[in-house]
């Protein structure tokens, strides 16, 4: 082969990574601004949970919608409503489980439970680098229209095995999350408002009155 030619197709590989590295870095760089400006948020989600499937037969899916509200430090309430309800709130010292149907509370201590966990890059960490101490954090390619981050846990001992946080612009679109068991959840979310004022309450919770109360 010509030596020109080799030269040529060096440079035109050089300037197609060069032409790519803006889009790897805009996802990171959306996610650095979303954890320094947004102090709170709410939003509705879709979230579909995909289970690996078992011999001869295929995949299951299951979806999930409700409301999401969070402020930074270490605050967040899911609010299922369909299929069925269901309440997940940290209010920064307990992570509250709450199952109408079964009249069952699991209460959980914050601090052991949310350091390495897709609700850390949401709620928790107040910067980059925090979020780094618990997660190795790298640009994926632009997918669907979003700038992509994966997600790493630093420590493998939970069933976490990766997230990925898809942003369109500086707002927060979408959560992929991957667990050790291969069970795929995305978590999309629609009508996020940033900053808006919320009221201590929605981060309060306590068990209904006959509730099984579980403390872990």
């Amino acid at each position: 082969m010509p030596r020109h030619s080799s030269i040529k197709k060096v440079l035109a590989s050089l300037l197609l990574a060069a032409a790519c590295m803006p889009a790897f870095a805009d996802g990171l760089k959306s996610l650095e601004n979303f954890l320094r400006d947004a102090r709170s948020g709410r939003a509705e989600f879709t979230q579909v949970v995909t289970s690996p499937p078992r011999q001869g037969e295929a995949a299951r899916s299951k979806t999930s919608r409700g409301t999401f509200e969070f402020q930074r430090p270490s605050r967040f309430r899911f609010d299922y409503t369909k299929p069925f309800p269901q309440t997940l709130v940290a209010d920064g010292q307990t992570l509250w489980m709450h199952d109408p149907d079964l009249n069952q509370v699991t209460a959980r201590k914050q601090d052991q439970v949310l350091a390495a966990t897709p609700a850390a890059i949401i709620a928790a960490a107040p910067d980059l680098q925090a979020l780094q101490r618990d997660f190795e954090l790298k640009a994926a390619p632009a997918q669907g229209g979003l700038e992509w981050v994966e997600a790493r846990p630093r420590q493998r001992e939970g069933q976490l095995d990766r997230v990925r946080v898809g942003f369109r612009g500086d707002q927060l679109a979408a959560l992929e999350i991957l667990d050790s068991f291969g069970q795929r959840s995305v978590i999309s979310f629609e009508r996020m408002e940033l900053n808006p004022p919320l009221a201590a309450r929605t981060f309060q919770f306590t068990p209904p009155p006959g509730a099984d109360v579980i403390r872990q």
